[in-house]
């Protein structure tokens, strides 16, 4: 059994070796300052609109999050195999994070196509601010070593979540 700290519930947190088996992701959750901005850049983004949108108030959903109640807004936009849950937090609002991918519980989105060159392209026609240039694994930054010739780039949401962009090569990215 491994014992692991987390600053969200101040207690140690037991984990048990044995394997869970959780192999798909259903949802992934982006907390956010404005929905209905959020909403236009994640629908241009997909080409998706919200397949639900609604609202919360809840003391039970609040205290699983850390907080006293959640009174929130929020909007599902439906990818292939994996929802992208919009929540923008009214009560109690919440205070902007910094993004840097080396902050303990930061994270990114990473979409998959198929014409990197294409879809980078269009991008970058549409006005969407690249974090530098695209890049290509080589030799030694990462493995299997048929994730070579992987093109990836990466750009943020309007709150400064890291979304990514990429083209795997072998079997790197599922």
């Amino acid at each position: 059994m491994n014992t692991r700290t987390s600053p969200f519930w101040r207690t140690p947190m037991a984990v048990s070796d044995t394997p869970m088996h959780l192999t798909q992701g259903a949802h992934v959750g982006i907390s956010v300052s404005d929905l209905d901005a959020s909403i236009a850049f994640y629908s241009a983004l997909t080409g998706r609109e919200p397949v639900a949108q609604g609202t919360m108030n809840s003391e039970p959903f609040g205290r699983t999050q850390g907080l006293p109640n959640a009174k929130l807004r929020y909007a599902t936009i439906n990818l292939d195999g994996l929802g992208i849950d919009l929540i923008q937090f009214q009560d109690p609002v919440g205070e902007r994070t910094n993004g840097k991918a080396n902050r303990p519980g930061s994270m990114h989105l990473c979409f998959k196509v198929d014409d990197f060159d294409a879809v980078y392209r269009r991008m970058k026609d549409a006005g969407y601010d690249f974090l530098g240039d695209d890049y290509t694994f080589i030799a030694g930054e990462v493995t299997p070593e048929a994730a070579l010739g992987t093109k990836v780039a990466y750009f943020n949401d309007p709150d400064g979540t890291n979304l990514e962009i990429i083209e795997p090569k072998g079997g790197f990215a599922n």
